[in-house]
């Protein structure tokens, strides 16, 4: 295992690193100290001995987790619930409700997964464990969740990424946890100065207009704070907003030229890396930057997410 890595984000939360892909800063587990405990994504079934380490050395057990809340059940978010849950006898999965029903029989979610990963589908999810039924609790937009004596979550239906993906206001800290509705945050550009996010749009129910109206409405709640599920926390939200906002027509232009071409996702990734590559030269960033190994990965998917979007539409 990598070495334990926790990030204290304020206003009593704390990121659990889980090394999704084997990367830092790739995915992790939100802990909210509250009554009752509770964590957000689980990241999948690798990153649980990365959990439940992370609690212990914050000084808690798997016992004393109450609420596991999933903003979606992608692998990469959710993959390790059923394991964790075998861990963390008090604790309901909290879901969309149109999720909860694929994490109580994952046959669909692990046939997507496979398709998508391929070979590399055992050594990035094994195993996919379902969670019974009766401790699933399903949460719709509008609808909450006391976890304090003065804090009670609230849950929004946000889909553009998915269709099953909700995010959770925190009125703590006046944050959203927005999975990955408001796209990625390359925290690790951070330390170099730059705030850097892309829009998230995997297969197979990514909808450019459902993103932008999902995050209309965070910015209807005049948040502090996003906090990702790849990776970390951001106080610069209008900055993300707007980012997230600019890359998205940008994204499916290029696959609609990439399709034209009879060309496929392979070639719409290389020409989307391109473009963000000279986007981040242009800031400063060195050609050879560890970033870009993760900035890959995250475009083969979406560069799959946008050709099959397009494909829908008869583009």
């Amino acid at each position: 295992m990598k070495p334990q890595s926790i990030l204290d984000l304020g206003k009593r939360v704390h990121l659990i690193d889980g090394y999704d892909w084997g990367l830092p800063e790739r995915t992790g587990t939100y802990v909210i100290a509250e009554e009752q405990l509770t964590l957000v994504e689980t990241g999948p079934s690798p990153s649980v001995p990365y959990i439940r380490e992370g609690l212990s050395a914050l000084g808690y057990s798997t016992d004393q987790v109450k609420y596991i809340i999933l903003t979606h059940i992608h692998l990469d978010h959710a993959g390790g619930a059923g394991l964790l849950l075998q861990e963390c006898p008090q604790a309901t999965i909290v879901v969309h409700p149109k999720a909860a029903r694929h994490l109580i029989d994952p046959s669909r979610l692990i046939a997507g997964a496979k398709a998508v990963y391929g070979e590399k589908f055992d050594e990035l999810f094994d195993p996919i464990i379902p969670v019974p039924q009766e401790r699933v609790l399903i949460r719709s937009d509008g609808e909450k969740l006391e976890i304090g004596p003065s804090c009670t979550l609230e849950f929004l239906d946000t889909p553009g990424h998915a269709n099953h993906h909700f995010s959770i206001y925190d009125p703590i800290s006046n944050g959203m946890f927005t999975g990955d509705t408001a796209g990625v945050y390359y925290r690790p550009l951070k330390r170099e100065g730059i705030d850097f996010f892309l829009p998230s749009t995997s297969p197979n129910q990514f909808d450019p207009d459902a993103t932008l109206h999902s995050i209309a409405r965070y910015r209807e709640r005049q948040l502090d704070r996003l906090y990702f599920g790849h990776f970390g926390m951001t106080q610069e939200v209008e900055e993300a907003y707007r980012q997230v906002a600019e890359w998205l027509p940008v994204f499916v232009a290029e696959g609609e030229r990439t399709l034209a071409e009879g060309l496929g996702h392979e070639e719409l990734c290389e020409r989307l890396l391109s473009l963000v590559s000279e986007s981040l030269f242009s800031l400063g960033i060195e050609r050879n930057h560890d970033i870009f190994t993760i900035i890959r990965l995250d475009l083969s998917v979406c560069a799959m997410g946008i050709v099959d979007y397009l494909q829908k539409r008869g583009v």
